[in-house]
């Protein structure tokens, strides 16, 4: 089992810039496929990016696309999503998740992960 630490998140206008990072421990960090989700209040978690375990493969939600970028440092063990461009409906909770090496690209549905953070809040204001 590997341990997930999101940080980053916070208050920010609309059109502003956020840079979230998510600390892995307990297992082999580029053994892992990473993906980052959201979760507004009343709504379902749904994806937002995901990476595979080089970093040479991404995808991303079409409401984010072009507005933020995942990226991976394995040396680290921290993946990031970095935010620009930033909406109200962009507000949510951010979770950071964990796939386990069963494939090489990179993941969109939350049951193709077995790992989760506890979550950092994301709030735009307009």
């Amino acid at each position: 089992q590997v341990q997930l630490v999101e940080s980053g998140g916070g208050l920010v206008q609309a059109g502003g810039s956020l840079r979230l990072s998510c600390a892995a421990s307990g297992r082999t960090f580029s053994s892992d496929a990473m993906g980052w989700f959201r979760q507004a209040p009343g709504k379902e978690r749904e994806f937002v990016a995901g990476i595979s375990r080089s970093g040479k493969s991404q995808g991303y939600a079409d409401s984010v696309k072009g507005r933020f970028a995942i990226s991976r440092d394995n040396a680290k063990n921290t993946v990031y999503l970095q935010m620009n461009s930033l909406k109200p409906e962009d507000t949510a909770v951010y979770y950071c998740a964990a796939r386990p090496g069963r494939g090489g690209g990179y993941y969109t549905r939350v049951v193709e992960y077995d790992d989760w953070g506890p979550g950092t809040q994301v709030t735009v204001s307009s």
